[in-house]
């Protein structure tokens, strides 16, 4: 094949992609996007469960919403956030099922 036949990925993609690891590379985004991916939360909620000051994880949130990993909806004055992309949340199971595999 010649080199010019070749199909490279856009500066674009290569940068969402990157931004995607990234989120992968952070144990706190990790447990954040794998508890969203069974269900809907707060801040309030995800702060208990994970043990984590309500900050901290408001800046996690605001991380993955900004790369578009999680979306939020406003109900009555809570915020209630969630996965944004399924195709994220495949590829966090995929790792999880390859990292349990004996």
């Amino acid at each position: 094949m010649r080199e010019e036949e070749h199909r490279l990925l856009s500066a674009g993609t290569v940068e969402n992609v990157s931004l995607i690891f990234k989120a992968f590379s952070d144990p706190t985004r990790i447990r954040i996007l794998y508890l969203l991916s069974q269900e809907e939360c707060s801040v309030n909620h995800v702060s208990e469960v994970l043990d984590m000051s309500q900050s901290a994880v408001s800046h996690q949130l605001s991380y993955l919403r900004n790369i578009r990993l999680v979306k939020y909806k406003r109900e009555g004055n809570a915020m209630l956030y969630s996965c944004d992309d399924s195709h994220v949340i495949s590829l966090l199971k995929q790792a999880i099922d390859h990292s349990e595999h004996p």
